[in-house]
């Protein structure tokens, strides 16, 4: 396939490459959360008062007390010592996409010399890292760099291991030496305590008395391609960017539909079941993986977990995922869009919300015109959006995702609900009022004997919806595959709040005023679907015509980039609903759009310096020699009376000359550094560089399909995506 000296190495090195040494795997049961302190093992480790009070914790969030603290702390150090553990950590999360750790031994001295290991319930509840060394958005300054984690006993802690030692892992958050989240933690935590305490205002106005804690849930689905390391490890823009800046498309890609939900190569499937093993040890409950639409893409999807431990399970399989594939010899790729012209990666987020009283609150049940509570909730849904749209595309809203943002791979970036054809109706006749009628999918029947006759859904499934409902949960599908979900659930828990909050106000009133239940819910819905029902879409989410109406006649906003998105931070209506919701104050908010405007401009200014580098220390050198071939053959054989066509000659010359012409440009395009504000910075990025970076590839890739194969330096699209 190559001659290329590197490129050929590589390929060989895949081919001869022994299978990695595997062991039979243990029975699911045997190995299920063997490595986490969670409430089973809690029962047996301490006393009945402390399991009682830590049980109460965990369930409803609420307040533990100092000495129970000490007795579970006692109880978590001898458990993770027999596990093999000398060091503790606090892991948290900052304001960025990564999982932050600092370790700390369990060992102390005696008066007389010796080691002794000690955990008390003061070091299991507070560290301290330096609060000035992560993006803070302006919340501390490098001479005041307190910050704090603090253990979240709501999120069981946990066993890492490597192959010398363990370490027991603590859930925290991390907060300021003033107390301003730090975290995407706090604000989640926040987040579903604002929504308990308006849901649980509507649920007492619509007859409701035992009322457990409301919690939302989560089942994302993490997309992810696989490199092998042979090739990755010759690409800078892989090893620093995530992505490929330059790369022409191969003669095949995934145009024959032949890689979705095919055969798993059998170097991808051992890597998966070691990773699902080591997913499994930690009580993450991984359900299905299977091949993606992209060659080379792959998807893992868990069972849905309640919000804060399903985020902190997202983040610690993304670091899993990542290690285990370099284990056997891939790079795994989490950024949303490795390769140009195929499908980038999402991780589409399944949320809900409900109790262990009132069970999934928007289960719709058999009846859904008839089921007052799911109408309610469903109803708060469609506002939230509505209203908040641009919040919602704020925080998906980074360099990297915007390159899935309003392709026809992922959904657009307009925010519109769907509900299917069932509920839409319903909506519409409660809108028009008109009383709904009981509409089921029917019975799907094949006309074969071997097979089952079995229901078929009310509705279809549409994949071109940003926010879909899909059953029992909506799908937010714009969420990117290297994101933490920790933003969304906080945007999507905080509308909820809202919304929930202005139907008990409704509601209210109008059973202040005589109405039953059953007339107020209905007074309430049509007053929402007539102001807020322009939001709900059962069409093609990617046509044309679906991107002129929902702006012109609708009233919704198209917000391509991530430039355009995340001024919705700093919005009145949306600073006013964090701060009235209790979830983040203004000066946390603002930090937030400071850290993550600053994140979008550092990605772009080092894709561009990358750009800059490898056009002139490798693709340059790489078309220039091969000029000087032609050039030498071509005179060559005048010598001796042939003459060669130069098209091909003039072809690559006038690439090279644009290629170094926009590097130029480009070069000089990174030496501004006046701006008048943060968003005319992100602009700048977004239109102008990144659009110098766009023509230096293009003039790139057309040299890689006329360069000779054995001078080009890079690992081609062909051979990452279809060699294992």
């Amino acid at each position: 396939m190559s001659a290329n000296a590197s490129r050929l190495q590589a390929i060989q090195n895949i081919s001869n490459r022994k299978p990695i040494a595997v062991e039979k795997p243990d029975p699911l049961g045997d190995i299920w959360a063997e490595d986490v302190f969670n409430l089973a093992r809690m029962e047996w480790a301490l006393s009945k008062t402390a399991f009682k009070a830590m049980k109460k914790t965990v369930q409803t969030g609420g307040p533990l007390d100092p000495a129970t603290a000490d007795v579970v702390a006692a109880a978590m150090k001898e458990w993770a010592v027999s596990k093999g553990a000398k060091f503790f950590s606090h892991i948290f999360y900052p304001m960025t996409n990564i999982t932050a750790e600092k370790h700390d031994g369990f060992i102390i001295t005696n008066p007389d010399g010796g080691a002794i290991t000690e955990f008390s319930g003061s070091l299991l509840i507070k560290g301290e890292p330096d609060g000035s060394s992560f993006p803070n958005g302006s919340l501390r300054m490098t001479n005041a760099a307190r910050g704090y984690t603090a253990w979240d006993p709501t999120s069981p802690a946990f066993i890492m291991h490597t192959d010398n030692g363990a370490t027991l892992m603590i859930p925290s958050v991390f907060m300021s030496w003033t107390g301003e989240a730090l975290d995407k933690k706090i604000p989640l935590l926040r987040s579903n305590a604002a929504m308990d305490l308006a849901a649980q205002k509507v649920l007492r106005l619509m007859g409701e008395t035992e009322i457990a804690t409301l919690n939302s849930s989560c089942g994302a689905e993490q997309e992810y391609f696989l490199v092998d390391t042979n090739f990755a490890n010759s690409r800078p823009d892989l090893l620093l960017a995530g992505r490929t800046l330059f790369g022409a498309s191969p003669a095949k890609g995934q145009e024959f539909d032949d890689h979705y939900f095919g055969a798993i190569p059998a170097r991808v499937q051992v890597f998966m079941q070691d990773y699902e093993d080591q997913l499994y040890k930690l009580g993450i409950p991984a359900k299905t993986h299977h091949n993606e639409v992209a060659p080379g893409q792959f998807e893992i999807a868990p069972y849905f977990e309640a919000a804060n431990v399903a985020a902190d399970h997202q983040q610690l399989m993304m670091t899993l995922m990542k290690s285990t594939a370099k284990k056997h010899g891939f790079m795994c790729l989490l950024h949303e869009k490795p390769f140009a012209g195929i499908n980038g990666s999402g991780k589409h987020v399944n949320w809900s919300v409900g109790n262990s009283t009132q069970g999934n609150l928007l289960d719709p049940g058999k009846t859904p015109h008839e089921n007052l509570l799911f109408l309610l909730f469903c109803g708060a849904v469609i506002r939230g959006v509505h209203l908040y749209g641009p919040l919602l595309r704020a925080v998906i809203a980074s360099a990297s995702n915007d390159h899935r943002l309003g392709a026809n791979e992922a959904p657009p970036a307009i925010l519109s609900v769907y509900l299917g054809d069932q509920l839409e109706k319903v909506f519409t006749d409660i809108k028009e009022g008109r009383v709904s009628q009981k509409s089921d999918g029917g019975e799907m029947d094949l006309g074969l004997a071997q097979i089952l006759n079995f229901e078929r859904d009310p509705g279809d499934r549409n994949r071109t919806s940003p926010f879909a409902f899909t059953g029992n949960r909506f799908e937010f599908r714009a969420v990117g595959s290297s994101q933490s979900v920790a933003g969304p659930l906080v945007a999507m828990n905080t509308m909820l709040a809202d919304s929930l909050g202005w139907i008990a106000e409704k509601l209210e009133a109008e059973l202040g005023k005589g109405s039953n239940q059953a007339e107020a819910v209905v007074t309430v819905l049509k007053e929402l679907m007539n102001e807020h029902g322009n939001v709900v879409f059962g069409g093609d989410g990617y046509s044309a015509e679906w991107h002129e109406k929902a702006v012109t006649e609708r009233g919704l906003k198209n917000i391509p980039t991530t430039a355009d998105a995340l001024p919705a931070l700093r919005e009145e209506s949306v600073v006013a609903l964090f701060e009235r919701t209790g979830v983040l104050s203004p000066i946390e908010l603002e930090s937030r759009f400071e850290v993550y405007s600053e994140q979008y401009v550092l990605s772009i200014e080092v894709e561009a310096k990358l750009v800059i580098d490898m056009a002139k220390t490798l693709i340059y050198p790489a078309a220039v020699s091969y000029l000087s071939t032609l050039a030498s053959t071509g005179v060559g054989m005048a010598s001796i009376g042939v003459e060669l066509d130069q098209s091909t000659a003039k072809t690559v010359a006038a690439h090279v000359n644009a290629m170094m012409e926009a590097v130029g440009k480009l070069s000089a395009t990174l030496e501004k550094e006046e701006f008048g504000s943060t968003e005319e910075h992100m602009q700048f990025c977004a239109n102008e560089v990144r659009g110098l970076m766009n023509e230096v590839r293009s003039h790139a890739d057309l040299l890689e399909a006329e360069v000779a194969d054995e001078l080009w330096p890079l690992p081609k699209y062909q051979e990452m995506l279809f060699i294992k």
